[in-house]
């Protein structure tokens, strides 16, 4: 059981109507580690999650979480799973403190109710209604909710939006915990920074389908490893730098009198870039070696136009 994935989704399709959220989507989350799923706006990450929690139903595919079939046997599942979800899941006239005391007397052995109060920093916001907490509170709540009866597994869908930067850390680290801790934890976030920080691995959807996952790392290596940057005088000339550097490197004037050379980036093609530069009477001003980055990589993949 320890060696099946957490999650694992075979050629999972859902439709509205005309129009199909999931065509064809292959997902597999190992367990007692953080995977992220990204993607566009409309690009199926929300649809597939709440199809591995149990509220909707796939209309073709193949969807086991820990091992079990989410549609029909949501009844061994469901104490098992933690979830957030992007909105909703409370009571709107209902006191926090009392909400997430009434989740933790649905589970066998939860966490202290008072723990996460504190942890999360909702002592202040304990008698209010959901409806007039702010919208990072009710993400706090939520966040508290999901975890209080502790889960084998986590869906965490969006769990930042609308944090301010204190809150935003303290979720992160409580995430850490989790995975700490052994728990399975699958969250969905628009910010590439968050799926750097927490992920071990990323799933990147768009279309419905997944079109790249492995770890923040192997993602950003790609085929360049990294970029090297400086400034000098417009107009160098670039194929005598090449002919210095390995073959499969490529140099760029991306602005007048800025450089970009991209390829595998080591200490020996520094110096060559350097010693090239002194040969020719050229100060490599701001040289900087620049690693690509999630977001980097998410728009090369996903494109730069708006979705809605």
């Amino acid at each position: 059981m320890r060696n099946e994935p957490a999650v694992e989704v075979t050629g999972l399709v859902k439709r509205y109507g005309a129009r199909t959220a999931v065509s064809g989507l292959d997902l597999a989350v190992g367990r007692g580690g953080v995977t992220a799923v990204l993607g566009p706006n409309g690009a199926g990450k929300t649809t597939t999650v709440e199809i591995c929690e149990g509220y909707r139903r796939a209309d073709a595919g193949h969807v086991r979480v820990l091992g079990l079939d989410p549609a029909a046997q949501g009844a061994k599942l469901r104490p098992r799973i933690g979830v957030m979800l992007q909105s909703g899941g409370v009571y709107p006239g209902a006191r926090a403190v009392e909400m997430l005391r009434h989740t933790a007397t649905l589970y066998a052995d939860p966490v202290d109710p008072e723990l996460l109060i504190e942890r999360l920093g909702l002592e202040s916001c304990g008698r209010t209604t959901y409806r007039r907490l702010s919208g990072g509170q009710q993400q706090r709540l939520a966040l508290a909710m999901a975890v209080v009866g502790r889960p084998e597994l986590v869906f965490l869908d969006e769990p930042t939006a609308g944090l301010d930067p204190q809150a935003r850390h303290a979720t992160w680290d409580l995430v850490r915990e989790l995975r700490a801790d052994g728990v399975t934890v699958v969250l969905t976030t628009h910010f590439m920074d968050e799926a750097e920080q927490l992920a071990d691995q990323v799933v990147i959807i768009d279309g419905g389908r997944a079109i790249a996952a492995g770890t923040p790392e192997e993602l950003c290596r790609g085929g360049a490893e990294n970029t090297l940057r400086f400034s000098g005088r417009p107009g160098l000339d670039l194929p005598s730098l090449l002919k210095a550097l390995p073959a499969d490197t490529v140099a760029l004037e991306t602005s007048p009198g800025g450089y970009r050379i991209e390829g595998k980036v080591d200490p020996q093609l520094l110096a060559t870039v350097t010693s090239w530069c002194a040969q020719h009477g050229v100060m490599p001003d701001h040289l900087a070696v620049e690693r690509r980055t999630l977001e980097d990589v998410f728009l090369e993949l996903t494109g730069r136009e708006l979705r809605v």
